[in-house]
């Protein structure tokens, strides 16, 4: 079958969850017999490269701005996935799924994969709200199959729209790859097991802010903080972010791939996520995949994940998050063993595959 994939802003090594399940996913997907067209968004891809792994890139231009780019990509790329006779849109996350009539009066299938309830972040005003919450709404009703990527979604997505036949398909994490890079560590300014690891983009809902204040009252003994990631359009939220991480000896080490990101995971203390909003993470379970002691807010997609109930601390609480981090602190380095055979991602690509031959 031929599978137009849109929602992503483009592969390889792109920053975002929605980007790097579709690079994990998809060059699987192809190996399994499935000829694979990724839409990526021109702004953002810089490389030249019009192949992956097995998959075709096509880069369609849209406008860099947070408003409008979604929708003019998601139109654009089912327009194009017709041209090109594809069988199947698999449409990523709820804005793009605003698109997904339009892919049926095309006459395609049409695959959503809901990656959480985008319109409960906090840094979209209400009318982007209201088109997200509406793209959601379309997806429900207009997608052949429907995939989730939590529990959590499938309850809701069941109550809410009556969508019963959800197929519930987890984000994945490759093996880990262990390795030593000390002459980043010696830029960064920081030593093996001498640091607190956030990993995410510089977003309200990810409460960096929180990380950034429980380390600044915590006893750290040397340890220094270390976040990693960026974001794509610069906002208030992030600029006084740096600024915070500027004024308590934050490391910031910007967006990281690679061996780099891989030396950060292998030779983290414990990593924090303290967010309000996920779908299921994608960081925490590169984490976990490192064997890394986690702290984790307690919301619905965090508990699903079924860690030890010492790994939580209540959502928004600084003081509860301090505590967490000085325990940390105080002990000995050490690792965990997680079982992640469920996020495996050859297992979500047979999964996935299966999806495509119902259809």
């Amino acid at each position: 079958m031929k599978i137009a994939v849109v929602g992503t802003r483009g592969v390889p090594g792109m920053m975002g969850g929605i980007e790097t399940h579709c690079e994990e996913l998809y060059p699987r997907v192809a190996r399994r017999g499935h000829e694979i067209v990724i839409f990526r968004r021109k702004a953002y891809v810089h490389d030249g490269l019009t192949e992956y792994e097995g998959c075709r890139l096509v880069d369609i231009g849209t406008p860099r701005v947070s408003s409008l780019e979604v929708i003019v990509h998601s139109f654009k790329a089912v327009v194009a996935a017709r041209r090109m006779r594809a069988d199947v849109v698999h449409i990523h996350a709820i804005g793009p799924a605003l698109v997904a009539p339009l892919a049926r009066l095309l006459g395609m299938k049409v695959v959503l994969t809901h990656h959480g309830s985008d319109y409960e972040r906090d840094k979209w005003k209400w009318y982007a709200k209201a088109v997200l919450k509406a793209g959601e709404w379309m997806g429900a009703k207009c997608a052949n199959q429907l995939i989730v990527i939590s529990q959590g979604i499938k309850s809701f997505m069941e109550q809410r729209y009556g969508r019963r036949d959800c197929q519930l398909i987890y984000n994945g994490v490759p093996e880990p790859s262990f390795c030593d890079q000390p002459a980043y560590f010696a830029e960064l300014g920081i030593e093996s097991g001498k640091y607190i690891l956030g990993m995410s983009r510089l977003e309200e809902e990810k409460n960096l802010h929180h990380l950034i204040a429980a380390c600044a009252q915590a006893d750290m003994k040397g340890c220094r903080l270390v976040i990693a990631g960026d974001t794509y359009f610069e906002t208030k939220y992030s600029r006084r972010l740096r600024e915070l991480a500027g004024e308590h000896g934050v490391v910031m080490t910007g967006f990281v791939k690679g061996d780099k990101l891989h030396a950060l995971l292998t030779h983290a203390r414990c990593f924090v996520l303290p967010s309000s909003h996920e779908g299921l993470p994608i960081a925490l379970l590169e984490a976990m995949s490192y064997g890394l002691p986690v702290i984790v807010s307690d919301i619905a997609a965090n508990v699903e994940m079924g860690l030890a109930a010492d790994s939580y601390f209540p959502l928004g609480d600084v003081q509860a998050l301090r505590r967490k981090i000085q325990d940390n602190i105080n002990k000995e380095v050490s690792h965990e063993q997680y079982d992640l055979t469920k996020y495996g991602w050859d297992r979500i690509a047979d999964q996935v595959s299966r999806v495509y031959q119902s259809l």
